[in-house]
């Protein structure tokens, strides 16, 4: 079988792939190929990458490639090598074939990932960091400062960098000793037990000297051993917010105040800190085994789970971003937001081997056993909440919010009433790995492709699979379109409560619904309204500023590009609204304004979304960042 056409069934058949691209083309090369190319090039432990020129993506939401073919495919080659040659800092020598696929020209263009001592491979025009591109996912992205380290090889000097303004006085004891205590659980041998204060936080590169004789804090002595108040004055978004929101759904509403807990502290304590607020809240058992007086009362969850989960956004965190943790304790699942994305890449989440962001945090809490060695901490997450009959949890990375969400649901896997629950929509005919994600899509009202293979353990190709039979069975509907294609559930299952109570389509408290949302009807513009071609002033009977009615208004059928972004943000400012109310409102193509304008105003971080915890969200809007 031809390579052009192994590559585009291994397309069709799965939803996105990290190492296989799909470009149009027919008769220049675009820029965008250019940056594919500089992805595979840089990104880490892929291998490098395909990208097959001469297809296009298909406008019926079912995530085919159709052959259009090049033009001039000669042409194209020698233009495409002399560009990799010359527009890089270094020059690339991609293997380009030309091939016939149905009587029509295709390039299958492969990209071998370069050797360390040239990353990282930027647009020499522009520069590092924005000149560098990554492949997180399927995707590529624009590198920031912190890819720049991960390119290079180069740890983060950042938990050993001095913090002038503190002093000895800031350590808080009670951190210390601490950790003599479970590093002495560990082993009662070890030889820095043995050491004075100032030398056991010596030997774990928590304090040094300045050149005047004073003894300063690091980063790392700070985070993990330093006083509330010192925190609160060098690091003050260095903190945990745990919140507890009512339903199932994040509602941004500025008139409902959260129930919260704003927690600060040395890291070393602030993991039992963290954990017994959101034990108080979990249900508990009740056990009383024979010959015992006193009854067990163990966690609705495995207590190690949760505390792995815990250790896990604490350490991996990215302290140069001024944002606390999250934990969002909802009616039927926890989310623990930390920021920084996972350095490792989202399809090996769970597999031995760690990436660590803070290599002296992640040590001493790998030294005291508060966190598992060697990776295996999501790993063992799994095990325990499927050793529990739990939902494993699911893992999400998000490079352009640049944050890191760990979901558990508080639900017993395949209890009776999910058995019921099943059988009454008729899912004989169903895998397992089915019947999780349908679970999974109620409890939470969306779900992706990468979220079903974590679910269930399945391959990128069987995950696909599943979706699209389920699709077919009408138990969900596909949203988006290639690379952002999720998954909302079908009338058939919103019809359906697992309580036997008001049906998700009828609003309740599920994610999937919203009462105006996109996904549910009600006043939803993507279910009425004006054409796309007409600027629609009134959303969902929302009027506008004065002034940007009268901007918009002023529109003509062409618009530069950064006015429009402009335009965008200011709309943001006002009000958050979705891709296709953004279409209406501006008189645009949804095309367009989802797939050329919105992308550039996440990376550049102008706009933001309201559910950063999951980007293909069926309520998901976008409003300005900051």
């Amino acid at each position: 079988m031809k390579k052009a056409k192994r590559y585009i069934d291994e397309l069709n058949t799965i939803d996105e792939h990290v190492k296989i691209e799909a470009k149009q083309c027919s008769d220049k090369i675009d820029k965008s190929v250019l940056e594919t190319i500089c992805s595979f090039s840089n990104e880490p432990e892929l291998g490098g990458g395909t990208i097959i020129i001469g297809l296009q993506e298909s406008e019926d939401n079912s995530n085919q490639y159709n052959v259009v073919g090049v033009t001039d495919s000669d042409k194209l080659q020698k233009d495409l090598a002399t560009q990799c040659a010359t527009m890089f800092n270094h020059p690339i020598r991609p293997l380009i074939e030309a091939e016939n696929i149905e009587g029509k020209k295709v390039l299958v263009v492969e990209v071998q990932e370069l050797d360390t001592k040239f990353k990282p491979l930027y647009f020499k025009d522009t520069g590092l960091p924005k000149g560098a591109w990554r492949r997180i996912g399927s995707t590529d992205h624009r590198c920031t400062e912190e890819d720049l380290h991960i390119l290079f090889h180069e740890s983060d000097d950042f938990d050993i960098a001095v913090v002038n303004g503190t002093d000895l006085d800031d350590i808080d004891e009670n951190a210390v000793r601490a950790y003599r205590r479970l590093r002495s659980e560990v082993n009662t041998k070890a030889e820095e037990l043995n050491y004075s204060d100032i030398d056991l936080l010596r030997s774990l590169n928590c304090i040094v000297k300045n050149k005047e004789g004073e003894w300063k804090l690091t980063n790392t002595g700070l985070i993990v051993f330093g006083k509330s108040m010192a925190l609160r004055r060098e690091l003050p978004a260095v903190r945990v917010d745990y919140i507890r929101v009512s339903g199932t759904e994040w509602l941004p509403d500025p008139h409902k105040r959260f129930d919260s807990i704003d927690m600060r502290g040395p890291l070393l304590l602030l993991v039992n800190r963290a954990f017994n607020a959101i034990a108080d809240d979990l249900p508990r058992g009740f056990s009383l085994k024979p010959g015992n007086l006193q009854a067990d009362r163990p966690l609705s969850i495995p207590e190690d789970a949760l505390r792995e989960a815990i250790v896990n956004s604490l350490i991996h965190q990215n302290f140069r971003i001024h944002q606390p943790i999250q934990i969002i304790r909802y009616s039927n699942r926890l989310e623990i937001i930390n920021p920084g994305f996972s350095l490792k890449p989202a399809e090996t989440l769970g597999e031995p081997g760690s990436r660590l962001r803070n290599p002296t945090i992640s040590s001493i809490f790998h030294e005291t056993q508060l966190a598992e060695a060697k990776g295996t901490g999501i790993g063992t997450m799994r095990r325990l909440m499927k050793d529990s009959k739990m939902m494993p949890p699911t893992f999400e990375s998000n490079h352009i919010r640049n944050s890191f969400t760990t979901r558990i649901l508080l639900h017993h896997f395949l209890s009776e009433k999910d058995l019921m629950w099943l059988t009454s929509l008729g899912t004989d005919k169903l895998d397992d790995a089915q019947k999780i994600a349908l679970i999974f899509l109620r409890e939470v009202g969306a779900i992706d492709n990468i979220t079903y293979r974590q679910l269930s353990g399945v391959t990128t190709k069987e995950a696909s699979r599943g979706l699209k039979s389920l699709a077919n069975l009408n138990f969900v509907m596909v949203k988006g379109r290639g690379r952002q294609t999720y998954y909302t559930p079908s009338e058939k299952i919103k019809s359906i409560d697992a309580n036997g109570g008001t049906s998700v389509a009828n609003g309740g408290t599920s994610v999937a619904n919203g009462g105006t949302s996109v996904a549910n009807g009600g006043t939803s513009v993507a279910n009425g309204g004006t054409s796309d071609n007409n600027i629609d002033l009134n959303i969902n009977r929302m009027i506008l500023p004065d002034n940007l009615t009268e901007k918009i208004r002023h529109f003509g059928q062409r618009v530069p590009k950064n006015v429009l972004e402009d335009t965008i943000v200011e709309l943001c400012k006002f009000h958050p609204f979705s891709g296709d109310e953004l279409a209406k409102i501006l008189g645009r193509t949804e095309s367009h304004i989802k797939n050329k304008i919105i992308p550039q105003l996440l990376a550049s971080h102008r706009i933001e979304f309201i559910f950063p915890e999951m980007k293909n969200h069926p309520n998901q809007k976008y409003t300005a960042a900051g």
